[in-house]
Parts: structure tokens; sequence; C-alpha cells
């Protein structure tokens, strides 16, 4: 599901001459945003609900350089939930399609006025039902850990 067409601003342009890594985070920062949107968490359905979301945890994989003025478009899908929390997986293209980076997520839902975890609102919940899914096409960078491989030799 695409959530954000935008472009790679030129402050998002290091020394290398290309999108510096920290603005990768920022695109998907974006993207979190947008996403709340599609759900009815724009800024009255905060308020009205009186709930957030907080990202938890991010773990993002560098594919390919973007350099400015590079059409972006960044895409969710949703690889597990429960009352309270999302596992989503977004995706960075380019205009060809091609992937320049992705972004594994654990967004909690917030009760704004507790400042604590609390099940989505049902018409949240609702929302989030219809977001596309992995099934058994789970995305080959999603559930990576970091680490060395074991020494050879």
């Amino acid at each position: 599901m695409a959530l954000l067409n935008t472009r790679v601003a030129p402050e998002w342009v290091d020394y290398n001459g290309h999108m510096n890594d920290a603005e990768y985070a920022r695109v998907f920062s974006l993207g979190v945003e947008q996403l709340m949107v599609a759900i009815g968490l724009d800024e009255h359905g905060c308020q009205q609900h009186g709930y957030t979301i907080y990202t938890l945890e991010t773990h993002l994989c560098y594919r390919r350089e973007a350099h400015e003025g590079q059409p972006l478009t960044v895409d969710v899908t949703l690889l597990d939930r429960d009352a309270k929390r999302l596992h989503v997986y977004f995706t960075l293209h380019d205009a060809e399609d091609n992937l320049l980076a992705s972004s594994e997520q654990m967004l909690m839902g917030i009760d704004s006025d507790a400042g604590r975890p609390a099940p989505f609102p049902e018409a949240v919940a609702e929302a989030i039902a219809t977001l596309p899914g992995a099934g058994d096409d789970w995305p080959r960078l999603a559930g990576r850990r970091i680490g060395l491989p074991p020494a050879r030799g």
C-alpha cells in the first residue's frame, strides 16, 4: 500500500552526493505519519480518540543510493498485530521501482491521556484490518538480525 510520495530534498544530500543515512529514517518516519492518517489517527483522530502511536523499534536496511530530486515512494505491509501493537514493514522505492531501503518497525498504540499502552480504538482497529498483509509472502529483509557470520577456518 503506497503511503507517501516525495522527492529527495537538497538538504537531505550529504558530502557524498547522495541522501544521508539519517534522512532515510526521516522518510520512513513520514511514512509512519501517513500510516497514522490511513488508520484514522491524523491530528483530529488522535484528539478524538485520545490516542496515538509510538515507535518502539526500527530496523533499517539500506540497499541503494538516492540522489537530490529523485522521486521516492514509501509502501507499507502489515506483518503482524495484536490489540495494541503493529509489526510493519516499510519499503522505499525510486521511480523505476528499485528498492532503495526497507524499515521494519514495531509500533505501539498509546492512550494519550494516560501516556500508557492501550488497545486500539475500535474504528482504528477496523482500519488496521484493511491494511495489506504479508501472508505467506514474508519480505526477505524482514526479521533479520544484525551480526557477523561465524568465523571460518
